[in-house]
């Protein structure tokens, strides 16, 4: 029987197994322009210029200041004067260098103006250059471009995202280790394990009567068990750091009144909510972020509870049912409890527990709910025998005893906020290799493909079919790197950059 494995089709300039760059795509026949730097006010911005007519611009735009230039030296900032290529009006006095491909980040010749940081000033330069013959940049492009001509594989490319997204220190390593083409390297490896069984496969059954060495089904499962067990590794330092690279969703909810925008303006130190002695004061939700230790942290806070047709029981003031956009608010409030990965449930610690506050924490459940027994300082004495201290507490939730208007136990809330949003753990090892979450959901393809061929092998399945899994691992794997990358698959990476990078 001959064999039906087919050689998959690799995107033009990616990075082949052994990790080398194949031979690189043709130049895009578009000479792009973009602002490299953040938008607003600084003191150096700069415009980038890639493609085959960036000398051109460079040229047509630059004047150096000194007497005896002849040409751009490359990698060396020359510097001189900008000036509009057709109406020559003087545009700033700037830095600029050349970067001839193919040893750029592009693969590409690339020009930079380093200029003054004004939003006015790098307009103007970035029109001079569509002037010269250049042309907008799309999101990511140029970081595409340097994955299209092999400068880069995927995995590098997306690191370069997460590294400018990154928030905390601990994000920027993560992203770093990633940077160097580690985690790329990793995947390649796997993938080069599989493909030699791909290649002994093929032996196999297009010689079964031959007197070779054939792929002994112990021998096949060992590797298999292998390469799922490096698969596994992956995954779980994603699990164990998903946290540290993404951050977590906080949100807190409970009754209104119950103190909520006031314990969002202790955790962040300074006033970001409007408080008021008036019940539905937060209307919509407002977030966040925190930097708790090292832990990036979105913390939302969101519309308070409370009933939405009798009018509840309070003092004077407090009886207005809720309206159209408070409910609208406390939908919204709803949702993001859902998807939060920590609920903080704060009530007022004066007050019995409402029925309210008791049905979402039950409904949530004690593993995703830390109940916040706000305005402790209006206790006089012990715990409120059915306040949430108490009640909640012999309930098997977690309760945090603080005060937001004085400040007491706001910092040991914000410790087991963090300890509980990272399960204990610590920070991620220094060049711990943690996938994205594209990445591991590859992965998890990866896994369940050869979980199920490591099953087949064990029941006898032939070797013609178990190919079929083998080859699909392979695939699944090479979509990682970008060895073999649908469109779509690109279109998700590089629209999420921002222009200019």
């Amino acid at each position: 029987m001959t064999s039906n494995f087919s050689n998959h089709s690799r995107v033009p300039g990616a990075l082949g197994t052994s990790g080398a760059p194949s031979v690189p795509a043709a130049p895009a026949a578009r000479t792009i322009a973009a602002i490299a730097t953040p938008l607003g006010r600084g003191g150096v911005g700069i415009v980038r210029v890639s493609g085959p007519a960036a000398r051109a611009v460079l040229a047509a735009l630059f004047r150096a200041s000194d007497p005896r230039f002849t040409e751009f030296a490359p990698r060396h900032l020359h510097h001189g004067a900008l000036r509009h290529p057709h109406t020559r009006e003087p545009l700033d006095e700037a830095l600029a260098v050349l970067m001839p491909g193919p040893h750029s980040f592009t693969g590409e010749d690339v020009a930079e103006f380093h200029c003054h940081g004004g939003p006015a000033v790098l307009a103007g330069v970035l029109e001079a250059a569509y002037a010269a013959g250049a042309e907008p940049a799309a999101p990511g492009e140029f970081t595409r471009r340097a994955f299209l001509n092999g400068r880069m594989d995927l995995t590098r490319a997306e690191a370069v995202a997460e590294l400018i997204a990154a928030d905390t220190a601990e994000g920027a390593h993560l992203a770093r280790a990633k940077l160097s083409g580690r985690l790329g390297e990793r995947i390649r490896a796997l993938r080069g394990r599989l493909e030699q069984l791909r290649a002994e496969l093929c032996v196999a059954v297009d010689f079964p009567e031959d007197e070779v060495e054939c792929l002994a089904p112990e021998r096949f499962a060992q590797s298999v068990e292998e390469v799922l067990a490096g698969v596994g590794a992956l995954l779980e330092s994603y699990a164990r750091s998903r946290c540290w690279r993404d951050g977590a969703l906080a949100v807190l909810a409970g009754r209104v009144n119950a103190g909520k925008s006031s314990l969002l303006n202790a955790l962040l130190g300074r006033n970001r909510a409007i408080v008021s002695a008036a019940p539905g004061t937060t209307r919509d939700f407002i977030e966040e972020t925190l930097n708790l230790g090292g832990l990036p942290v979105r913390i939302v806070d969101t519309a308070g509870l409370r009933e939405t047709c009798a009018v509840p029981e309070g003092p004077a003031g407090q009886g207005t049912p809720a309206d159209g956009v408070e409910l609208e608010g406390m939908r919204l409030g709803r949702e993001l409890m859902d998807r939060a990965d920590l609920v903080l449930l704060v009530a007022d610690a004066t007050r019995p527990v409402s029925g309210e506050d008791r049905a979402l924490a039950h409904e949530l459940g004690p593993g995703r709910v830390l109940v916040v027994a706000n305005k402790t300082d209006l206790c006089a004495g012990p715990a409120l025998p059915g306040g949430p201290e108490a009640a909640l507490a012999a309930e098997g939730f977690e309760v945090a005893p603080v005060s937001a208007r004085s400040g007491a136990g706001v910092d040991t809330l914000a410790a087991r906020v963090r300890e509980r949003l990272t399960g204990g753990r610590g920070e991620p090892d220094a060049g711990e290799l943690v996938p994205n979450l594209r990445q591991s959901l590859a992965l998890e393809r990866a896994r369940e493909e050869l979980a199920a061929l490591l099953g087949d092998i064990r029941a006898g399945v032939p070797y013609d079919l178990l190919g079929v899994r083998l080859e699909g691992a392979c695939a699944v794997l090479a979509e990682i790197t970008g060895e073999i990358a649908p469109q779509e698959v690109l279109d998700a990476v590089f629209d999420r950059f921002c222009i200019g990078k």
